[in-house]
């Protein structure tokens, strides 16, 4: 059956391959009505659309008995559209400003007359899209390259208001390329999407909507940004950004690109404040540049474009407080000492990168564009992070990422249109294993939860050896057909999408082990099924058919989408390794059977007063959760993850000598201190070293109609348009989130756990505690502790949530956008996002205490646990706000530009590790597991924020013009007004600090200090 699916796929793709898949290539729309000057309405009207920016010249179609045209597919940029019928003059208007993505109304009058009669109108582009329900962010090639950012999508998706990032936190990603996984407000923060020319450049795993690839953002003809989903060619609800590459021409055109920074363009924001609050050290910008040639031109005119890059980029960067270890590399030193002389520095830098577009007119109907970009790292070793000394980071070695995309449109008629394509992005991934790494050094977490000064005073810092690395393939194939038949008033549109997701790990923890110190004494150490291999498949198929009707002022949308996806693992292995001696085969195995959906999503705009300038708009829709390794079910099962492929033990150094003097291999607690060993606890997985399955699910997760996880969302829209080109939306939208699903150990029920509180510490004996809520003293509830008869046994049964009571993730939200495009050089965008979301799962708590971290029922929602009783997570009411914009000063030809981001800060914990006798007296008894400690957040989500990050970034700039060619020389100023809000803070409560690094919210890393970089571009 496997290989039937496996061939089935194959011929597909080669089936698609000479009309291979993109459904939307960046398009664009024309649409609009054509009347006589009595008002009557004109059928048979030829109108054509040319522009600089089609192979092809010219677009055409004829309007229908309701006088009403339509032409689709186009790409964004500056058009002409002509309108022709015989007795009457022509008409013709000019300048249009089409961008992709939506629809933009150009409607006509035609008066008798001769053809010979002419009338050109100078167009005023519409701001307002009447004929269609999607809220959409454009960005032209003419604003991306007149800000200041990094030549790279995560700059510009900080730039979205809904966007929320994947783990909470801010990153400061404006300076320089770099990967963020993220999601729309209200759902799954995995969910967003990065496109290239409609088709998905993300990985095969987590979401499958990003990937570490950096796309040319420079030489993007445009950029659009949905925030949420569409009709029916969309799988998820998420946000997604589209970036439409530039073609080649018939003229022969050259970019040239060049930017730099270093350490000394940039300013300090390093205060005493900060300093006395706890940050070690700043960071810094040592080096930084990017440099690029591109060329575009024909290969034969009319027929064959072509458009290329090559580019090199690097940066050297301090590591945010963090200093090299003087003990690296010794084997009898356990404890880290900074090298104060030695700030960390990560070194990165790649090879020349070459990227090929080809854009091929093979006849007057079919058109072809390839395209290849080949991205390569170069040899560089991490330097670790604010809370991971270098020694533990992981090396590159020429690893690469491949996109590959062929892409074909059939003009059949002026009213039928195929298109169809095939997608590839592939990756060598992985952190690989440092030159001369010794795997004697095991890797240690220092705790640090009242202090260590005997170790760094770095809570949770990662050192002495390298933790893991991997070596890592992954593959995401997708492809696409569809057929569109468009009338003037209508537009039909049937499609099919596809794809086969590879996921193929191999990682190694050296010595299977890692320790865990508090204050430098060995307290706890996990033990590891290493080297471990994962493989998992993903395939998926999906049919949509969708319409738009347009009656007068009313555009009428609607979509049904059928989704089919499954999961199978091929045959893998695991073992031998030190804790199984023995090799466990497992023969290829099915995850998920079978998903059936379908979803219905409907739209509805209304131009108010026919004018084209107020807009009415609703949508509503399903939209499902992503088919894709490593997310949802679809992994589960996979073999490796189904064993106990880690467990923790308490461990008493009483020896002395850093070395657990037990059998470690029997999974009972061991006290052999009075025969001078140590005490080493029960292991927490008491199956762990054996090859039995603690993991099942129950096959109504796995198949069934209606049952994948999804999200259902509303939204209404009113948009204005205030001046000429100045449009004014305000937007609120609600979602919620459906088919959660739990796991239950089957071994253990709610009689199985004790039931206990914890008072907050206060009074004088804890110097910190008046930061806490009332300054301490209070009672937490509701946590669990396993009767220690059950402890470490283990049987997983992940099953549906509706099955055990109600789980709900609902949002509410209102968006505003302000978009202007003034003539006199004037660009500006910006908007907030405001909003509010709540998750419950308290009813499923209390029957399933054991719920952890790893079976939460709420993707991107609270880390449950036994000790973690915040079963109900709304934090409250948040705000983002972004703008950017440019202005081009008259005379002098100066430019200026900026960015502005405004993001809350995320909700912080306060965990403190109460000693295990303390535990004790909570409970009664000895907390199962004999832990030294036991952590404890103290406070819930929401009670205390992060610092809000506002980032303001400025470009001043001078245009520099010889005949046709052009150039700009400008200063980028990035954080200008320096500002240090803390991105990230020690979240480990210490009662004994109240300044300093161990102190509970120290920051740990903070925004990039002022900087100012070179920017030079020449195009001729």
């Amino acid at each position: 059956m496997r290989r039937f699916l496996k061939a089935v796929t194959a011929l597909a793709a080669l089936a698609l391959f000479p009309a291979v898949a993109g459904a939307q290539e960046g398009q664009a729309t024309i649409a609009g009505v054509v009347k006589d000057a009595s008002g009557g309405i004109l059928p048979g009207v030829t109108v054509e659309a040319s522009s600089p920016e089609l192979i092809e010249k010219v677009r055409s179609a004829v309007t229908d008995g309701s006088g009403q045209y339509r032409i689709i597919s186009l790409r964004p940029g500056t058009y002409t559209v002509t309108f022709t019928l015989t007795g009457f003059g022509t008409v013709k208007q000019e300048g249009l400003q089409v961008p992709s993505g939506l629809v933009t109304t150009v409607n006509a009058e035609l008066k008798v007359g001769s053809l010979e009669e002419t009338i050109t109108v100078i167009g005023e582009t519409p701001v307002v899209d009447v004929q269609s329900a999607k809220r959409q962010q454009t960005l032209s090639s003419e604003l991306l390259t007149s800000i200041p950012t990094a030549r790279a999508s995560n700059a510009i998706l900080t730039l979205i208001p809904s966007m929320v990032q994947s783990g909470g936190g801010n990153a400061n990603v404006q300076l320089q390329p770099g990967m963020i996984v993220f999601g729309g407000r209200g759902g799954r923060s995995n969910e967003g999407r990065l496109q290239l020319d409609g088709l998905n450049t993300g990985a095969s795993v987590n979401g499958g909507g990003v990937s570490g690839y950096t796309a040319d953002v420079q030489n993007a003809a445009e950029i659009t940004m949905a925030p949420s989903g569409g009709l029916g060619e969309n799988e998820v609800g998420g946000p997604a950004m589209n970036i439409v590459p530039r073609t080649g021409g018939n003229s022969y055109k050259f970019y040239t690109y060049a930017s730099f920074t270093g350490d000394t363009l940039q300013g300090s924001n390093y205060t005493p404040e900060l300093q006395a609050a706890g940050l070690r050290a700043p960071g810094a910008i040592n080096r930084l540049w990017d440099v690029s040639g591109s060329s575009g031109g024909p290969l034969l005119k009319d027929r064959i474009w072509y458009f290329t890059t090559l580019r090199h980029r690097g940066n050297y960067t301090d590591v945010v407080g963090m200093y090299y270890n003087k003990n690296a590399g010794d084997p009898t030193k356990w404890t880290y000492e900074a090298d104060t002389s030695r700030p960390a520095v990560s070194r990165s830098h790649t090879p020349v990168q070459p990227l090929a577009r080809v854009t091929v007119q093979a006849n007057q109907r079919n058109k072809f564009n390839l395209f290849w970009d080949e991205q390569k790292s170069g040899n560089n070793c991490g330097a670790g992070s604010s809370t991971a000394s270098p020694e533990t980071s992981t090396c590159s070695a020429g690893e690469f990422q491949r996109v590959q995309q062929a892409t074909w449109t059939m003009t059949a008629t002026n009213r039928l249109l195929f298109e169809g394509g095939i997608g590839t992005y592939l990756s060598d991934w992985g952190g690989k294993e440092r030159d001369g790494n010794n795997r004697d050094m095991i890797n240690i977490t220092e705790q640090c939860t009242a202090g260590c000064p005997t170790n760094g005073n770095i809570p949770n810092l990662s050192y002495h050896g390298q933790a893991s690395w991997l070596t890592a393939w992954i593959g995401a194939h997708t492809w696409r057909a569809s057929a569109s038949y468009v009338t003037g008033a209508n537009s039909m549109k049937v499609g099919y999408q596809g794809a086969y997701h590879v996921d193929d790990r191999f990682t190694m923890w050296p010595a299977s082990v890692t320790y865990r110190f508090n204050n430098g004494v060995p307290n706890q150490l996990t033990e590891f099924l290493s080297p471990n291999q994962y493989k998992s498949r993903v395939q998926y198929n999906a049919v949509y058919a969708q319409d738009s009707f347009t009656l007068d002022r009313l555009t009428l949308q609607g979509a049904l989408r059928f989704d089919h996806s499954l999961s199978f693992y091929p045959d893998q292995q695991i073992g031998p390794t030190r804790f199984l001696s023995q090799a466990v085969v497992f023969p290829e195995s099915q995850g998920v059977t079978g998903y059936n959906d379908i979803t219905p999503r409907i739209g509805i705009a209304y131009d108010v007063f026919g004018t084209g300038k107020t807009a009415v708009k609703f949508n509503m829709g399903r939209y499902l959760e992503a088919a894709v390794n490593n997310n949802g079910a679809y992994s589960l099962l996979v073999p490796s993850v189904r064993l106990a492929n880690n467990a923790n033990r308490t461990w008493t150094d009483a020896n002395g000598n850093f070395s657990p003097d037990c059998n470690l291999s029997n999974v009972a607690a061991q006290d052999n201190r009075a025969s001078g060993g140590d005490f080493c606890g029960a292991l927490s997985a008491t199956t762990f070293g054996t090859p039995t399955a603690i993991a099942s699910v129950d096959p109504r997760v796995l198949g069934g109609w209606g049952v994948r996880p999804g999200d259902w969302q509303i939204g209404a829209t009113l948009q204005q348009q205030v001046l000429p080109r100045v449009s004014v939306e305000v937007g609120y939208v609600r979602r919620w989130l459906t088919n959660f699903y739990v796991t239950d150990n089957l071994i253990v029920g709610p009689s199985d756990f004790t039931q206990f509180s914890v008072v907050a510490p206060s009074g004088a004996a804890c110097p910190a505690c008046v930061n806490l809520p009332g300054g301490g003293g209070y009672t937490v509830s509701g946590l669990y502790d396993v009767n220690p008869t059950f402890f470490g046994r283990t049987n997983n049964l992940t099953n549906l949530a509706s099955d055990y009571g109600k789980v709900s993730s609902v949002y509410n939200g209102v968006e505003l956008s302000v978009s202007a495009r003034i003539r006199g050089g004037l660009q500006l965008q910006a908007g907030s996002s405001i909003g509010s979301q709540a998750i419950n799962s308290c009813d499923i708590r209390s029957k399933l205490p054991e719920l952890n971290a790893t079976n939460s029922p709420i993707t991107g929602g609270v880390a449950y646990n036994p000790l973690n009783p915040y079963c109900e997570n709304a934090p409250g009411i948040t705000n983002r706000m972004t703008a950017l914009g440019t202005y081009t000063v008259p005379k002098v030809d100066v430019q200026v530009s900026g960015t502005l981001a405004s993001s809350p800060g995320i909700p912080l914990a306060a965990n403190y590790a109460y000693t295990g006798a303390q535990i004790a007296q909570f409970i009664g008894r000895s907390a199962a597991g004999n832990p030294t400690n036991v952590t404890i957040n103290l406070v819930k989500p929401g009670e205390v924020w992060g610092d809000r990050l506002n980032e303001l970034n400025f470009r001043v700039g001078k245009n520099l013009r010889l005949g046709r060619n052009r150039g700009l020389i400008a200063l980028d100023l990035y954080n200008a007004l320096n500002r240090n809000s803390a991105i990230t803070n020690n979240q480990t409560f210490n009662p004994n600090a109240t300044s300093g690094s161990t102190a509970w919210l120290a920051p740990t890393s903070v925004m990039t200090a002022r900087i100012a970089k070179i920017t030079v571009q020449w195009d001729f």
